[in-house]
């Protein structure tokens, strides 16, 4: 079957001149919106959830986001501009045409094919005229989208892929260990590309990417949350609560908070071993108001002239 183009852009519900900032805002808000954890109809949330997370994974890099807009709607068509070199994934020859189908892995077979960093791999021989080659079939690389939450207690996911030319969709259940990191390989051996009756097929890698959170961002171990709070709490103080993956935390706010301060809370990112844990950092981010009425203009006023 054809691949389907995505209009990430779309999905977002922003247009094409759009900013890096009015198009992370919007993945944030929309992203809050049909969180699974709280919509109501979770099946279809998580579904939408998944197609804005890869929507923003393009978008929100600048690289990404280049080309895609050099590849275009009618990248398929005659004339139509062809996916920068390099794009193309396994099984997938320079980009184009059937390729391995992937079901479950969190990311649509178009993503795969344009955006994904995996690559078939050989490691021996092809089949013979003869079909009896003795050499060893590609490797198979898809990426697996993890949530924080999978990686903090480790999962269970269902893919599925059907194979260059075959109509039979295979479907296997992979373990998510306890403290996967990004960019790690999940090994399935022996289900890459076949090399005939007496070569030996070659494994599916699934390479984990985390999903992109609407509250964290991840750096190393550590995730970063940017709380926002209006002027005068930054220069009086307050309590705030911070939503953190185990639950909220009571945080104190000194007084004379200066923006981007970094608040530690030891121990509440992501694994980095079996027992021990990245921390949370809770950014400061000062709100200044975008209107004044005449008392709260009278009231600032009053207070430069202190």
């Amino acid at each position: 079957m054809p691949v389907q183009y995505k209009d990430y852009y779309a999905t977002l519900g922003v247009s094409k001149s759009a900013s890096q900032d009015e198009i992370r805002k919007a993945f944030r808000k929309l992203a809050r919106q049909h969180h699974p954890d709280v919509a109501k109809d979770k099946k279809n949330a998580e579904a939408k959830f998944k197609e804005i997370n890869e929507a923003y994974e393009v978008l929100g890099e600048a690289e990404k986001r280049k080309r895609y807009d050099e590849l275009g709607a009618d990248w398929d068509q005659p004339g139509g501009r062809q996916a920068p070199p390099g794009s193309g994934r396994a099984g997938r020859p320079g980009g184009f045409g059937e390729g391995t189908s992937f079901g479950g892995t969190g990311f649509s077979d178009f993503f795969e094919q344009f955006f994904s960093g995996g690559a078939a791999r050989g490691h021996g021989g092809f089949p013979g005229t003869d079909g009896e080659s003795q050499g060893r079939g590609s490797d198979i690389e898809a990426d697996l989208l993890v949530t924080i939450e999978e990686t903090l207690n480790g999962a269970k996911k269902k893919i599925s892929f059907r194979r260059d030319g075959q109509s039979q969709v295979e479907t296997y259940e992979v373990g998510i260990p306890k403290g996967v990191r990004e960019g790690q390989k999940i090994r399935l051996a022996g289900q890459g590309q076949a090399a005939g009756r007496r070569g030996q097929a070659g494994d599916l890698y699934l390479v984990v990417r985390f999903e992109k959170h609407p509250d964290y961002r991840i750096e190393g171990s550590d995730l970063i949350y940017d709380y926002e709070v209006p002027a005068w709490t930054a220069v009086l103080g307050g309590v705030a609560s911070v939503p953190t993956p185990d639950g909220p935390v009571r945080l104190k706010i000194p007084d004379c908070s200066q923006a981007g301060k970094k608040f530690r809370i030891k121990g509440r990112g992501l694994p980095t071993g079996a027992t021990n844990r990245g921390d949370f950092y809770v950014r400061l981010v000062v709100t200044l108001p975008t209107d004044l009425t005449p008392e709260q203009r009278a009231a600032w006023e009053k207070l430069s002239r202190a």
